[in-house]
């Protein structure tokens, strides 16, 4: 049993020490801000800086869900990639029964774009 927590001793120091770093860097900063007196807000510090002007509506408005679309094939050819390149290099190792898992996830990801296409996901107006 001592053995077995012996395991986890490298994982709950390496979660400590995230959990150190992270207050160092996020919290520390702030609370110097507050006793230098940089913690300041006023209408020109908190503006709009990233377009300058505001914005035209709500933030929490709605998105077309073609963009939604779009990040989600994204996700999915971004994983395609992630999962052949291992694939490739351990092919030897793993045989026939790898190349047919392998064959398998991307006739599924070939459907999943064919869908798409159908429902014109890939059209943009």
């Amino acid at each position: 049993m001592a053995s077995v927590a012996a395991g986890y001793l490298p994982i709950l120091l390496f979660l400590g020490v995230a959990l150190v770093l992270s207050f160092a860097f996020v919290v520390l900063p702030m609370i110097a801000s507050r006793f230098t007196g940089t913690h300041n807000p006023y209408p020109d510090k908190v503006a709009e800086y990233e377009c300058g002007f505001p914005a035209f509506e709500d933030s929490r408005s709605m998105f077309d869900v073609r963009f939604y679309l779009v990040a989600i094939l994204f996700i999915i050819f971004d994983l395609e990639a992630a999962f052949l390149f291992p694939w490739a290099v351990s092919l030897g190792s793993i045989g026939f029964a790898g190349w047919l898992a392998m064959m398998i996830f991307l006739a599924e990801l070939t459907v999943g774009l064919a869908y798409a296409w159908k429902k014109g996901a890939l059209e943009w107006e």
